[in-house]
């Protein structure tokens, strides 16, 4: 069933951006202005992204074989599909309001009055197909059902959801973060560009932890993590507050001093060596609570994180990081303290970008975020693992972690209590219960 999955992940998605929309028609209410570009973004995802993906394959897949299989089926998924087929004439209806709205005429209130009927329609959707469509799937939907299901969600050869549509919907959704105000988003006056990048095959061991150990004091805080990452994976790691997930990171950027166990690092035993060495040798962290340093220059503070890099290819990796977020150009003689914390997220992760990492070691990058830039952060995080990126992600959303992860790894009280796939934890019943709510 991991159709159901993709596609629940996708409802929750688009509901994000709904609620965004909402919460942009506020604003304008309140007398912000109509800012066509981002408004035009979120058009161009709703309809590259839902009307001509999501839809098509819940109708030619899902929706097909579950009129086969139940006589019930079809009081509900009539509804649904004529929705689906009304869903463009409805944004066409949008998009021509914002023309209207731009050119001066048609009122502001006009538009905004469109934009919520249109989001309470979607949402009300995506409620139907949840609590109507996707448990009936799981009730009358048989195992051969389910092959062909997966199979076509899953073909990363298919024009509509394989990797290259993937990453085209990346960077469609980049683009409404970027664009989107500073309330809800991160407030540019241009796009940016995602370096594209098809999803990368894990190969050799980079890092391999044994018998980790590391104290506050008289407290033990690891208590003997065994671990193993290779290169090209992303790895999650969760577990509740005060399960070692900070200090682990901490102690693998040698931050936080280990008091027993061995880190090889790419072949090397590095777990005697400094901070910056480590870094050196291409451990790149961002912290929790981001950690800028508030009164230097967004530019300095990208610069920074180049210090151990020659200094012949800083102004070109500093160009990639302002091209992959614009506003820290824009923005990039301020100091770091006055960004949204948005922004400062994505400058603590530009910043250890900078460090041109080999291992890129992220600390709940999503944590206190609108709901449009914790859906932004794994958008990236996506994009750099398709990039080939080596990536330890510690998240509180461990739903969202262990759903892009290759593998991931529980943490309790300082020990590794389970350990597996994304999608074998997301299954497991312990790990629902304790951590996803479910």
């Amino acid at each position: 069933m991991e159709a159901l999955r993709i596609i629940t992940e996708e409802h929750q998605n688009l509901w994000r951006v709904a609620t965004t929309l909402d919460l942009v028609a506020d604003e304008i209410d309140a007398g912000s202005k109509v800012e066509a570009a981002f408004f035009s973004s979120v058009f161009d995802y709703i309809e590259q992204f839902m009307d001509l993906a999501h839809h098509a394959k819940e109708d030619e897949f899902l929706f097909r074989l579950l009129r086969q299989r139940s006589t019930a089926a079809a009081a509900i998924l009539d509804r649904l599909q004529a929705e689906h087929v009304n869903g463009p004439e409805l944004l066409r209806d949008l998009r021509a309001r914002l023309g209207a709205t731009a050119g001066g005429g048609d009122s502001n209130a006009a538009f905004t009055t469109a934009l919520r009927h249109y989001t309470q329609g979607l949402k009300g959707h995506i409620r139907s197909e949840e609590k109507d469509a996707i448990p009936l799937a799981r009730e009358v939907l048989t195992a051969a059902d389910w092959v062909e299901i997966d199979r076509a969600f899953l073909d990363n050869e298919d024009p509509l959801f394989g990797g290259k549509a993937r990453a085209e919907f990346r960077q469609l959704f980049h683009r409404i973060a970027s664009l989107a105000p500073e309330s809800v988003g991160l407030g540019a006056h241009s796009a940016g560009e995602l370096q594209p990048g098809l999803l990368s095959v894990a190969g050799d061991t980079l890092l391999a932890v044994n018998g980790l150990e590391s104290c506050y004091g008289r407290i033990k805080a690891l208590k003997g993590i065994d671990m193993e990452v290779r290169k090209g994976e992303l790895v999650a790691l969760v577990g509740a507050n005060g399960a070692g997930k900070t200090t682990f990171l901490r102690a693998l950027s040698g931050v936080q001093a280990a008091s027993a166990g061995r880190i090889i690092f790419d072949g090397e035993d590095i777990s005697r060596l400094r901070a910056d060495l480590r870094m050196r040798r291409g451990i790149c962290h961002s912290p929790e609570g981001r950690q800028v340093f508030g009164p230097l220059s967004i530019e300095d503070n990208l610069r920074l994180g180049a210090y151990t890099q020659p200094k012949a290819q800083v102004e070109g990796d500093l160009e990639r990081i302002f091209s992959m977020f614009p506003v820290l150009k824009e923005k990039r003689a301020l100091p770091a303290g006055t960004l949204s914390g948005g922004q400062q997220q994505m400058l603590a992760i530009g910043r250890a970008l900078m460090g041109r990492p080999k291992m890129l070691l992220l600390d709940e990058p999503s944590m206190g975020l609108a709901p449009l830039l914790v859906e932004e952060v794994f958008n990236v995080v996506k994009a750099l693992k398709a990039q080939g990126m080596t990536i330890i992600l510690a998240e509180q959303n461990a739903f969202a972690a262990l759903a892009i992860a290759d593998r991931g790894y529980v943490l309790e009280t300082g020990q590794v209590t389970l350990s597996g796939s994304g999608q074998d934890l997301i299954s497991n019943e312990q790990v629902r219960a304790a951590y996803l709510g479910m």
